[in-house]
């Protein structure tokens, strides 16, 4: 049970805590996130079970979604998305995410609840105080009514208007981040690409399933509850780093945490302390290690989730391989449920660089997986396995 008291974001209560070995923790993970066994739900149910899937690379995210399903189709991520199954939005620490439109507005119900924008560091460097930024939200769902824009369109549009004749530069800047509170709060969304031009529309126009945000204590249980069936055990700045990367203050977060009562429940991984959802407890308990490997793709949820500084499935010593500059996170061979390698395709080679300190290949079992990636890309794929 999350306790209300302590000023750390690590509390526990004074009851015996469950005992599990990382061994049974990872498999559990492997097997919540669809890769062991490999899932066999829909695209969009593949999207929700992972909280959202990270797309600033389209090819990658397309790729996380079919590496965890038994059988798919190339080009299903853009279908979910042109029929509305999905949402393309900047989402979690500021990143575009896929997400379902049911279950999204949890997110950034939480995301938009830290509202960084009331900083005044925002209103240095982009001239936007929170009132300014309501004006500017009023003036973009207007524009975006009945329609989808280019950036240059949409920014065209608004500096039109009063008093936003200042923003047209910050607009332009393809980080976004003038727009990303709007997206945060369900002002808007991507819309479908007009050649290589990105487009924007109002998240209701992009999907008649879109359910809005919830008020943020309604979101938080929610929302907490999905990422701890997905990602635990895990802590609670696992959570917090993974939602925002610390942009909501402490006591907010104690205050989510607290409604959840005994919801959540308190695990030890060989010595150190974790929440998985009580209703998960048992399953958690009884798993064995996993003996499965997996070739996954750069910026795929299973690092991210509890992000590449989680020494128990990215070893320190190999973090740089992982993470690498520009905040680009490579390929990576997962075996036992930890990074043991990393991966690129080279022609018609998949070519895999073993961690030596990982133990012998285990070349059979690259090779099948090779085999299903090769299946998946629809491309003669061999494997090409070398010790790094």
């Amino acid at each position: 049970m999350v306790s209300q008291e302590s000023t750390s974001a690590e509390v526990f209560d004074e009851r015996m805590a469950v005992k599990v070995t990382w061994q049974q923790a990872l498999a559990w993970r492997m097997q919540r996130q669809l890769l062991d066994p490999v899932g066999k739900l829909s695209v969009a149910g593949v999207v929700r079970r992972l909280c959202g899937v990270q797309t600033q690379v389209a090819s990658s995210a397309e790729l996380a979604v079919r590496v965890r399903r038994e059988a798919s189709r190339s080009g299903e991520v853009s279908r979910a998305l042109s029929e509305g199954r999905l949402i393309k939005t900047w989402a979690m620490r500021g990143a575009l995410h896929l997400i379902t439109p049911e279950e999204g507005g949890a997110f950034l119900s939480l995301i938009a609840a830290g509202r960084p924008w009331e900083r005044p560091s925002w209103e240095r460097y982009f001239g936007l105080n929170p009132e300014r930024l309501e004006v500017l939200r009023r003036a973009v769902r207007e524009v975006l009514d009945g329609t989808l824009l280019t950036r240059e369109e949409l920014v065209a549009a608004v500096i039109k208007r009063r008093g936003l004749g200042h923003v047209g530069e910050a607009l332009r800047s393809g980080w976004g981040t003038v727009l990303k509170p709007l997206a945060w709060q369900g002002d808007l969304c991507f819309g479908p690409s007009r050649g290589n031009r990105v487009t924007f529309m109002l998240p209701e126009a992009a999907s008649s399933r879109w359910a809005g945000l919830p008020d943020p204590e309604e979101a938080a249980p929610v929302a907490i509850v999905a990422y701890f069936r997905a990602y635990g055990p895990a802590t609670i700045d696992n959570f917090h780093n993974w939602l925002s990367r610390g942009r909501i203050s402490r006591r907010q977060l104690r205050k989510w945490f607290s409604v959840l009562g005994d919801r959540l429940a308190e695990v030890e991984v060989d010595g150190e302390r974790a929440y998985v959802v009580a209703d998960d407890l048992d399953d958690l308990a009884s798993a064995r290690p996993t003996t499965a490997v997996r070739l996954l793709p750069g910026f795929d949820q299973y690092l991210l989730g509890l992000g590449t500084e989680d020494g128990h499935v990215v070893p320190a010593a190999r973090r740089a391989a992982v993470s690498r500059q520009s905040g680009w996170i490579s390929p990576v061979v997962v075996a036992r449920g930890v990074v043991c390698g990393t991966w690129a395709v080279d022609g018609d080679r998949a070519r895999i660089a073993w961690f030596r300190e990982a133990g012998r290949p285990p070349r059979n079992a690259l090779e099948a997986e090779v085999a299903r990636l090769s299946s998946i890309l629809d491309r003669g794929l061999s494997a090409a396995i070398s010790l790094a």
